[in-house]
């Protein structure tokens, strides 16, 4: 039986082929975090060979990543760079520096990594939990943005942030969003616009893309299981993600709205992956290129 769903996708197919033809899919290298270590070559070609064309990368992984996707095709049109390059909070991203700041390394020190490898969007892709306050918390953070996304500027890429949920929740009577947004403006902070959080913090991702006027340039694209509840931090169950076209999302409005925006790239990316994130990105650029018009 027909859904309405399906339906819906299977009317705006056209019109969403036109609107997004010469735009290349992407795919966000995040999702295969788990592979890069022992399986990075498999992994990236089998990315190739499922269609992408471009990905975003994550600046850890560079090194192992960045040749790869050379040999294959691919095209590293954006990448994260830890928050705390432009802040300074390394204690709380051991991850990536587990030594702390690395000798001389500074944000003008990425900015030449990223025009070296031909990434155009440098995305800031998280304010750690232990990182987070009220309202002064915010309003630094703007300006340390700012300045970053000035040097940025000044070398020819665009600094983008990426939310998650929590930035939509009131803290001391404000959001942290409506801080960012309005004390800095598209040349020093665009938007990497999450459509699956935006969803779990109760907004609507077309409305909200409308409403950010061509000031979101980078697209995350991946889907919500019915259910999940409306919440202002990402802590979410692994079964809350589900491949585009799986979920609850309306995409066929989703992908109007940023067509009529002028959204640049787009990437698909699952944050948590039950089975192999191999095939589920396969599943979600099937479903895009096959029943939703890219």
């Amino acid at each position: 039986m027909t859904t309405r769903r399906n339906l819906m996708a299977s009317l705006a197919a056209p019109m969403l082929a036109f609107a997004a033809k010469g735009k290349p899919l992407g795919v966000q290298l995040y999702t295969i975090r788990g592979l890069v270590p022992a399986k990075a070559r498999e992994s990236i070609q089998a990315l190739a060979q499922i269609g992408f064309k471009e990905v975003e990368t994550l600046r850890s992984i560079h090194s192992t990543v960045l040749p790869l996707c050379k040999e294959f095709g691919l095209k590293p049109v954006a990448a994260h760079f830890e928050t705390a390059l432009i802040t300074g909070q390394f204690e709380s991203w051991k991850g990536s520096f587990p030594n702390g700041k690395p000798a001389g390394y500074t944000w003008m020190k990425a900015i030449e990594e990223a025009q070296a490898a031909g990434i155009k969007y440098m995305v800031l892709p998280y304010v750690q939990v232990a990182d987070r306050g009220g309202p002064d918390v915010y309003h630094r953070l703007a300006k340390q943005i700012n300045e970053a996304g000035e040097q940025c500027a000044k070398a020819g890429v665009q600094l983008c942030y990426h939310h998650h949920a929590f930035e939509f929740g009131e803290v001391q009577g404000k959001r942290p969003w409506d801080i960012l947004l309005s004390e800095t403006d598209a040349r020093t902070m665009a938007i990497e616009l999450d459509v699956f959080w935006v969803s779990v913090a109760g907004l609507d991702p077309a409305a909200l893309i409308r409403q950010l006027k061509g000031r979101v340039k980078t697209m995350h694209l991946k889907d919500k299981a019915p259910g999940v509840p409306k919440q202002f931090s990402e802590v979410v169950t692994p079964g809350a993600f589900r491949e585009v076209g799986l979920g609850t999302l309306d995409f066929p409005a989703i992908l109007k709205a940023a067509a009529e925006m002028k959204v640049a790239h787009y990437f698909v990316e699952q944050d948590q992956v039950a089975g192999d994130p191999i095939e589920s990105v396969r599943m979600s650029y099937r479903n895009l290129t096959t029943k939703l018009g890219f």
